[in-house]
């Protein structure tokens, strides 16, 4: 399953214009269960750090996140930081046309970050599960941290985060969903052990993607995506199939949010430098 193709295309479809790429913003914030679950965990950062901060996205994508958290306060200094080239200069363009003068993107390989001591927080969204050398660029976050900063990781846990499953013809092995994964997920002692390992002193780790949201990611994400991996001409299908789903994922998201979850197919974490 190739999932890179599919958000390339997207994104030449709202990146026409600034308006449209700010639909798109938007339409990912309400579609993906994890943009509910790290807008509750910025939201709680947010109301304790009104004043100037530093901050890091760490695989910036799209550019989402930073769009998010450039626009919740003008005071923050946003460094969005991706390995793919054509992602930095696509993002450095559209915030330089909105003029976000506090938000800039650069290339960089993340097991390679040399910062120290210079943001208050780290944001990590679908990052983890593609890096082999987690614990290292573990560390480097550590290290980019400010005493008492926070870091911030929403990933796949090892209850099906990435959907694996066997097929018949590949007895031997695993195909995921997603097959850009190094890794299936995390458990939650394994990510604890890792972040502490890393010098974390303090964390806080949590399931998310409970029933409800694992039922929601199908509706609004995998069975969409599954088409359109059939044909792109199912694209035009598409409106009328969020028609009928969308009002059903948000009740599963809003569920999803506000539950404590005994495990579920993804992680929040939050880890702590002393």
């Amino acid at each position: 399953m190739q999932y890179d193709p599919i958000k390339r295309s997207l994104g030449k479809v709202f990146n026409q214009s600034p308006v449209l790429r700010k639909l798109f913003y938007r339409l990912l914030d309400l579609l993906l269960l994890r943009s509910w679950h790290i807008s509750k965990e910025l939201n709680k950062w947010a109301k304790q750090n009104r004043e100037s901060r530093q901050i890091l996205d760490a695989g910036s994508g799209f550019g989402q996140y930073v769009y998010r958290m450039a626009r919740k306060n003008p005071m923050w200094n946003i460094k969005g930081l991706d390995v793919k080239e054509e992602q930095i200069a696509d993002c450095n363009q559209f915030f330089n046309r909105i003029g976000y003068k506090h938000v800039h993107f650069e290339v960089a390989d993340l097991t390679k970050l040399s910062f120290s001591n210079t943001f208050d927080l780290v944001l990590c969204v679908d990052v983890m599960e593609h890096i082999e050398e987690d614990v290292l660029v573990l560390t480097n976050y550590n290290k980019a941290l400010k005493p008492g900063g926070m870091l911030l990781i929403s990933t796949p846990s090892d209850q099906g985060g990435s959907d694996v499953h066997h097929h018949d013809e590949k007895p031997d092995g695993a195909v995921g969903f997603i097959d850009e994964h190094v890794r299936d997920g995390y458990g939650i002692n394994e990510l604890d052990k890792k972040l502490r390992k890393a010098g974390f002193s303090k964390t806080e780790i949590r399931y998310q993607y409970g029933k409800p949201g694992k039922l929601s990611w199908k509706l609004s994400m995998k069975y969409p995506i599954l088409m359109l991996n059939t044909s792109k001409l199912l694209f035009l299908l598409l409106p009328f199939y969020y028609l009928l789903v969308f009002p059903l994922c948000l009740i599963l998201n809003f569920i999803d949010v506000r539950t404590t979850h005994a495990s579920g197919t993804g992680l929040v974490a939050k880890a702590w430098k002393a």
